[in-house]
């Protein structure tokens, strides 16, 4: 039976002096761990930022929000073209989200519909509190332009760099360059925690703040006492251990998945009608967490993604269609949305290709031979 090839693999790498410990621990102890993985974030990032250590993307997501005075009733911007936590969390806040369609190099927030729907709102005397951009499979947004425009309309831009830990926008890394910052470490990222979330706070004074709502809001006192609702988000010691000892292997992955949207850009280079995503300029520089291909039928005789990703499924290689837009989830559908089709496009022609770190070559001949016999080279 063939091995299954998945589109990210769970993998973890440790050192011969990694352990876990054993026994009675004191809360120094477990606080130990946490502080470590938060100052290894923080040292990797080059930043003077505190990282507050949670236990999801989903959960820093929530807390930003939080921080930057989202509430009932308040319209936060969001690319429709994103994992759906981007929109859940604020809804978790009472908020509206209004959806933003993508532009086509990045396939992240498009500036022009951007300031169409803040300028569209504002005609309504709506005032958009929050921006969440989100750097798509690794890939950055456009950071200078979209950070100005929020800048002049008074709106907090929360990065969701999810996928993203590792890429960077003129040199500068992805989980520093919005008010706020989201990294994950789920089970499928770049590297993992075996579970895990980063948020990257504007100074120490939002960081305690953070701190306070992750660990059930408890004010200080000799007995448990609260005077407003708090979450339980805070990382496991565990989980933090974990993550620090990945720390070391994130280089190496980074370079791995970069070869390996080489070795896709290669393999598709003469079959037109096929584009792998692709940095727009020198200022990006994408992690690459997946690979991601653009299929034009109209130019490949007929053959979509969707014939791709079966061609590959028959072989037992794992790929996926990109993110479906908020703004066709049943969920969104009643929301505002701005733009006109770029992220249905995206969508309807995009899929997602196997892109682990450690793919072998044997993995790479039978992704190879599948498209191979598919467009009959």
């Amino acid at each position: 039976m063939l091995k299954r090839i998945y589109l990210s693999p769970t993998a973890y790498y440790f050192k011969d002096s990694f352990k876990l410990p054993s026994g009675e621990l004191s809360y120094s102890d477990i606080y130990k761990d946490v502080n470590a993985f938060e100052m290894s974030i923080k040292t990797y990032l080059e930043t003077d930022k505190p990282c507050l250590a949670l236990n999801s993307g989903t959960s820093a997501l929530h807390i930003a929000l939080n921080l930057a005075g989202v509430t009932s009733g308040d319209y936060v911007l969001c690319q429709s073209h994103t994992f759906v936590a981007s929109a859940n969390t604020i809804r978790y806040q009472g908020a509206i989200p209004v959806f933003i369609d993508s532009e086509e190099t990045t396939w992240n927030i498009d500036q022009q519909y951007l300031e169409s729907a803040v300028k569209d709102l504002n005609s309504k005397n709506i005032y958009p509190k929050a921006l969440i951009a989100t750097s798509l499979y690794g890939m950055p947004f456009e950071v200078d332009a979209i950070d100005a425009f929020a800048k002049a309309n008074n709106i907090k831009v929360i990065e969701d760099s999810a996928e993203a830990l590792g890429s960077s926008y003129k040199n500068r890394k992805c989980g520093t360059l919005g008010d706020y910052g989201i990294l994950s470490f789920n089970y499928n990222k770049i590297i993992t925690s075996g579970g895990g979330g980063i948020l990257v706070c504007k100074n120490e004074e939002e960081y305690s703040r953070g701190l306070k709502l992750a660990t059930q809001a408890k004010e200080k006192s000799i007995h448990y006492q609260h005077q407003e609702i708090g979450y339980n988000y805070r990382i496991g010691h565990l989980n933090a251990k974990i993550g620090v000892a990945q720390m070391s292997v994130l280089e190496q992955n980074i370079k791995s998945r970069r070869q390996l949207n080489d070795w896709y850009r290669n393999l598709f280079e003469n079959i037109e009608g096929v584009e792998v995503q692709f940095e727009k300029s020198m200022s990006y520089h994408s992690n690459h967490w997946l690979s991601a291909i653009l299929v034009e039928p109209s130019q490949t005789a007929g053959i979509t993604r969707e014939d791709i990703r079966l061609v590959l499924e028959k072989d037992q290689i794992e790929s996926r269609p990109l993110w479906k837009p908020m703004h066709l989830q049943p969920l969104y559908k009643d929301y505002p949305y701005y733009g006109a089709k770029v992220c249905e496009t995206l969508f309807e022609k995009g899929l997602c290709l196997p892109s682990g770190s450690n793919m072998t070559d044997e993995d790479r001949e039978r992704i190879e031979n599948a498209i191979q016999r598919l467009f009959k080279i």
